[in-house]
């Protein structure tokens, strides 16, 4: 099933999907209030009938040695989901601001702890609005869904199946080029990439209006960077958000591909790991 579904395909659906916002700002830091900047813009004007899940506290686990955005317990992602009137057979609709940062990683999560049908909306709030989509800040009656969370549906990456894809199959790094070659570090402590990771930048998965390239252009893309379907795939970031991304770019252009969750933020918890630095000459595979 295509993960990605058009402003206007969901206008035509005869039949509404659950609609799940999580519009979320990435600069703002793990465990903010609840006036956070994706609460405010869902508030200002959101989908029909869609529910707001935060990505902070229903979407990630605390903040520690598992990353700053490790994996929820079930029971948090359980609640949040039947809150939203999410049942066992319910197709989900997830979307944000615009580019999907925030959407693919719900489509990861949701995927993760067992949801069939979930799809992100291309473009997010700003494609519906363009494609003519009604807009209310109507929030919704909580649901009552029945969703069961069950652990473990899609590939996931530890830290040490992490450092042995990236030796022996294609590990891609969804940061830009400056962070992970360790030239700058906004977030975490340390600065650097898992030696043998791939550096492909997340933003390039998308256009200035935040769709997704097609997908021809995204196999191109990834065949271009050693993930051509040969070998195992797998992606990480700073904090496990945007390497959902990348996961589900892959996943558009056919390629199936695990997340590492913990990511860069896990990684540079144990002072054993190694770190590498600097830009790769050739292929952007680092050594």
């Amino acid at each position: 099933m295509n993960p990605l579904i058009s402003a206007e395909s969901l206008l035509a659906a005869t039949t509404r999907p659950v609609l799940i916002d999580v519009t979320w700002n990435l600069s703002a830091p793990a465990g903010a209030p609840k006036a956070a900047p994706g609460r405010d813009a869902y508030d200002a004007g959101h989908l029909p009938g869609a529910h707001f899940v935060d990505l902070d506290t229903e979407l990630a686990g605390p903040p520690g040695d598992g990353g700053r955005h490790p994996l929820p317990l079930a029971t948090t992602v359980e609640a949040a989901l039947r809150r939203a009137g999410v049942n066992e057979d319910s197709a989900v609709v997830v979307y944000d601001a615009a580019n999907s940062m925030a959407a693919a990683r719900a489509w990861w999560i949701l995927r993760y702890f067992g949801v069939r049908d979930v799809r992100v909306l291309d473009g997010g709030f700003a494609a519906w609005r363009a494609a003519g989509g009604e807009v209310t800040t109507d929030v919704p009656e909580d649901g009552k869904g029945t969703f069961t969370a069950t652990p473990g549906q899609v590939p996931m990456l530890d830290a040490a199946a992490a450092a042995e894809l990236a030796a022996t199959g294609v590990l891609l790094d969804a940061r830009a080029p400056e962070r992970f070659a360790g030239e700058v570090e906004p977030l975490d402590k340390v600065a650097g990439h898992i030696p043998g990771a791939v550096n492909a930048p997340t933003v390039a998965n998308v256009t200035a209006d935040g769709h997704f390239l097609s997908a021809d252009e995204l196999r191109a893309r990834f065949a271009a960077l050693g993930a051509d379907g040969s070998k195992p795939v797998g992606a990480y970031c700073g904090s496990g958000v945007t390497a959902a991304h990348q996961a589900l770019a892959l996943q558009a252009a056919g390629i199936e591909s695990a997340v590492y969750v913990g990511s860069w933020s896990e990684w540079i918890t144990d002072p054993d790991r190694p770190i590498a630095t600097g830009r790769p000459t050739t292929a952007y595979r680092s050594t």
